[in-house]
């Protein structure tokens, strides 16, 4: 018998979802034939087989979080070759975040990293066969969202809290010098039963929450606003292109926006080159793709990068090398609604432009109140690596492009 372990994927993703089995227990494959459909936070890929053979057992079903590294299938036989490696695997000697920098270049795991600390919670009052009850208080540490709380509970509280599955962690206790009784217990599950199931993040949602706690975790934002007046635009103007020039001119009047930021040696490797993320909103959850070089890109080329961007994010075909690399990212989010944000900065960038949505205000003109179409910005900056005087001249000089006539 040979085991055939989930592989790495690439981009190092250390899970993926089973979407769909490509064969059966006692098929006979040949080697390079797809076994399983799978989704990574990223892509939907199909894993081939290391070898031909019979199958004799899958490991997981359509639905499952599997590990890189776990057993996914069990051949008939010996191990021809390893087990570890097949179409699509790379062996990489760091792992990489989303904007594509080695971890062993920033000294601690990033975006790749996708283990979720976790803690047991030990059922201390029950004994197998029975189940004794008393008053005696144990408190023990419990991991709660960005801090460690006691928790003062009886055993056979914690029991009830067992037996409905009911975290201890989430309750509000009432009882007395803050334990939890058991009518706090039957509160929150009759709560949890009327909301329904726990729904798992899955595939780009999952790999958002990580992304966003690690970005709570390590930046330090600040946000600035302003208005840019459009009065002197005429005929059709495409704003997704317009937005982008403007950035590149904000870049070139403030590098240092543009740049990586290493929170462990406490430096900023300002960029000359402008890789444009683009925030794309999906049904499935939120994907960043870089449009490369924008700086030396004209209209026609970023419009043609913008609508592939468009079709491989809703197709899950976003190749690799379009996911990381991004040096500064823009969120046109005003087509959905909304005037200012504060957008959230993925390390090691910097700053993330914001587009809320264009109306017409009255403005000043000749000393004479006027109407004219007006278009909120935000930007938002990594305060550890960026100045607000840097901040304030890179947005002057983004409004001053998007306000010229052509």
């Amino acid at each position: 018998m040979s085991i055939f372990k989930l592989p790495d994927l690439g981009e190092g993703l250390q899970e993926a979802e089973i979407r769909e089995w490509l064969v059966a227990e006692g098929d006979t494959v040949k080697a390079d034939q797809p076994l399983v459909s799978v989704e990574t936070a990223k892509a939907v890929v199909e894993v081939p087989s290391p070898r031909a053979g019979k199958i004799i057992k899958l490991h997981g079903k359509a639905g499952d979080m599997m590990e890189v590294g776990k057993p996914l299938v069990e051949f008939e036989g010996e191990e021809a070759r390893s087990a570890t490696t097949g179409r699509g695997a790379s062996e990489r000697p760091a792992k990489e975040d989303r904007a594509g920098v080695a971890e062993s270049d920033k000294g601690r795991v990033r975006d790749g990293d996708t283990g979720v600390n976790e803690k047991e919670i030990r059922d201390t009052g029950v004994v197998v066969g029975a189940m004794k009850s008393g008053n005696e208080v144990v408190a023990d540490k419990a991991a709660a969202v960005g801090t460690a709380v006691g928790i003062k509970v009886t055993p056979a509280v914690r029991a009830l809290a067992h037996r409905l599955n009911v975290d201890l962690t989430i309750i509000t206790p009432t009882g007395p010098d803050g334990m939890i009784t058991q009518a706090d217990v039957q509160r929150v599950h009759k709560i949890l039963t009327e909301v329904g199931p726990l729904e798992k993040l899955r595939g780009p949602r999952r790999a958002m929450a990580h992304t966003m706690a690690q970005a709570r975790d390590e930046v330090m934002p600040a946000t600035v606003t302003d208005d840019a007046v459009l009065r002197a635009w005429s005929g059709k103007q495409d704003l997704t292109n317009r937005l982008i020039r403007a950035m590149v001119a904000g870049c070139k009047a403030e590098p240092s926006l543009n740049a990586w930021f290493d929170a462990h040696e406490l430096g900023r490797r300002v960029l000359d080159k402008i890789h444009l993320g683009v925030a794309v909103d999906t049904a499935e959850g939120l994907f960043v793709c870089v449009l490369q070089n924008v700086q030396n890109r004209d209209e026609d080329s970023l419009r043609k990068g913008l609508e592939k961007m468009k079709v491989d994010t809703r197709n899950r075909t976003v190749p690799a090398e379009e996911l990381r690399g991004y040096t500064i990212v823009l969120s046109n989010f005003g087509r959905f609604g909304g005037k200012y944000a504060t957008p959230v900065i993925v390390p090691p960038t910097v700053a993330i432009v914001a587009a809320g949505r264009t109306r017409d205000a009255v403005v000043p003109l000749d000393g004479k109140p006027a109407i004219a179409p007006v278009l909120p910005l935000s930007v938002t900056f990594d305060h550890r690596a960026v100045t607000g005087g840097e901040a304030t001249r890179f947005l002057a000089a983004l409004i001053a492009d998007l306000e010229r006539p052509d």
